[in-house]
């Protein structure tokens, strides 16, 4: 048994406790606005002055926090997306979906529509002062006010409630909300609230590792690979959160959480031998330059993955070592709130997003991103510009395959080495098989995103993906296949079967049978189970 100290006894009596907090956080600077006075005063309670909160004070704050964080970003984010276009190393791809982001968040701020139709699990975390008075059921008052916000704004109902083990109903307000109150300070009353999307929730991943990973190369190549398996499908570009330890596995991931939302920014940068939690501001660099050179870039290939990183170290048992990784996506929606003595109070988000925009668009066309050809635009390359601006415009994909790079860009297509566009005019059978769209407008181009109802190829393994429904999607498939023939030089391919409803496309486990039957598809195949 290891006894680091003495056994208790007369002379050596066991030394007195020295409490060290866990997250030892600094001071709160963020920006607020006050919301109102009303619900709050200040009472003599056996001569301590308490603060005394009313339920609709609490009510009221929660209703105004998820109104807001549904609408509004903050200027830190979008400072970031504004970086993005600023900057001579980000792809056009990049720049692309940097812009795109801005363009929504100015949609937004109209406070009509939500900056994401996914408008998230409503998430409360509380810190009560212990010299703080309610009227008792503080979860049921701030789960009202997050109700409220979505009854009465145009903000989507996520939650599904389990009638039986596989029979589901929507709640219809987006209820339930997790809330979670602690005890914590003296007269004030401190919230974080975040409304979670399914899309970001669903990167969130634990790995029980062991000790032996703790070395920089082998923690870094770790990492790097984990990193890869995020993917696209939670828009980035991220802010990423990485924690390493944790006295249970739940407080590691919830530590995730809380980083990928910059509550934990204020925490120590360097551990102690009580065991606080830290951030390690020279990891958080190497991951972010590792990032930078994976190539994923903003959706489609780039510089852009993440636009920062946070790494937390947290004690942990000697024979365990949780490692957490998560991220919050574009649409980054937490904002904090407090109650004192003065009144009720929300941290103040951008609402003028318009400020973050380039003085002039029309700077990120096809050049955008290609050094000594400002300016130049070659009759093609002004086309492929033009159509992918109108709602209208249909790309074929010959015409896709056959653009200039620089064009190709214009559409927002995946550019060189990302493997999904090979060479500019390779027969469209060399291409990646799935019809899709460059930007929500409606805008056809070979991306990475399917659009709903589009033709599918029978042998596309990727689950969960919409497949073609009707005549329509099944011309368009046909269309497709029509062509990989003459590209396959008359060799057999994988038949279309139409589903009994809605015309759909058939699938085949993992693409193997358009991988070996069609000859001519081996690249494909490879680049489906890479899941590019």
């Amino acid at each position: 048994m290891n006894a680091p100290t003495p056994i208790p006894s007369a002379a050596t009596p066991v030394p007195p406790y020295r409490h060290t907090p866990l997250f030892p956080l600094g001071a709160d600077t963020a920006p607020y606005r006050k919301i109102t006075s009303e619900g709050v005063r200040v009472e003599n309670v056996l001569g301590k002055d308490m603060l005394v909160v009313t339920r609709e004070a609490l009510r009221a704050l929660s209703e105004a926090a998820f109104g807001d964080i549904n609408h509004y970003l903050r200027p830190g984010h979008l400072q970031q997306l504004r970086n993005i276009l600023d900057d001579g190393e980000a792809s056009p791809n990049d720049k692309f979906v940097a812009l795109d982001f801005l363009k929504n968040a100015n949609i937004a701020a109209g406070g009509v529509l939500p900056m994401c139709q996914d408008t998230g699990t409503a998430i409360i975390m509380g810190k009560k002062g212990f010299r703080v008075i309610t009227d008792g059921d503080d979860e049921a008052a701030l789960s009202e006010g997050a109700r409220d916000a979505y009854l009465r704004r145009n903000l989507r109902y996520s939650q599904v409630a389990p009638l039986s083990m596989y029979e589901e109903k929507n709640t219809a307000n987006n209820m339930p909300a997790q809330c979670e109150i602690y005890a914590e300070g003296d007269d004030a009353y401190k919230f974080m609230f975040m409304a979670k999307g399914g899309g970001s929730a669903n990167k969130s991943f634990l790995f029980q590792a062991t000790p032996s990973v703790l070395t920089k190369d082998r923690m870094l190549a770790f990492l790097k690979e984990k990193v890869l398996t995020l993917g696209t499908a939670a828009c980035p570009p991220y802010h990423l959160a990485i924690v390493i330890g944790g006295t249970s596995a739940e407080l590691c991931m919830k530590t995730v959480k809380l980083a990928s939302a910059r509550y934990l920014d204020a925490l120590p940068t360097h551990g102690s031998a009580d065991g606080n939690a830290f951030r390690d501001l020279e990891m958080e660099q190497e991951i972010l330059k590792m990032t930078q050179s994976l190539g994923v870039g903003a959706q489609f290939g780039g510089k852009y993955f993440c636009h920062d990183v946070r790494v937390i170290r947290l004690p942990r048992h000697g024979a365990s070592l949780p490692i957490g990784l998560g991220v919050s996506c574009s649409a980054d929606r937490q904002v904090l709130g407090k109650i004192t003595r003065d009144g009720v109070y929300l941290e103040e988000l951008e609402h003028n997003p318009a400020q973050y925009l380039p003085a002039v668009e029309q700077a990120l066309g096809g050049d955008a991103g290609h050094s000594g050809d400002a300016g130049k635009t070659s009759d093609q390359d002004a086309g492929v510009d033009d159509r992918h601006h109108d709602r209208g415009a249909r790309f074929r994909p010959c015409q896709i395959a056959r653009a200039p790079r620089p064009g190709r860009a214009a559409a927002g297509l995946f550019q060189e080495p990302s493997g999904l566009l090979r060479r500019s005019g390779q027969d469209a059978g060399r291409l990646r098989l799935r019809r899709v769209r460059s930007d929500h407008r409606g805008t056809n181009g070979f991306l990475r995103r399917p659009v709903p109802g589009g033709g599918r190829l029978n042998g596309d393994g990727r689950q969960g993906q919409p497949r073609g429904r009707g005549a329509r999607g099944l011309q368009e498939a046909r269309r497709l296949l029509s062509r990989l023939d003459r590209g396959c030089r008359g060799q057999p391919r994988r038949t279309l079967h139409q589903e009994g409803r809605g015309g759909g496309i058939s699938r085949t486990r993992h693409g193997s049978d358009l991988a070996h039957r069609g000859r001519g598809f081996s690249r494909l195949h490879h680049h489906r189970r890479q899941g590019q």
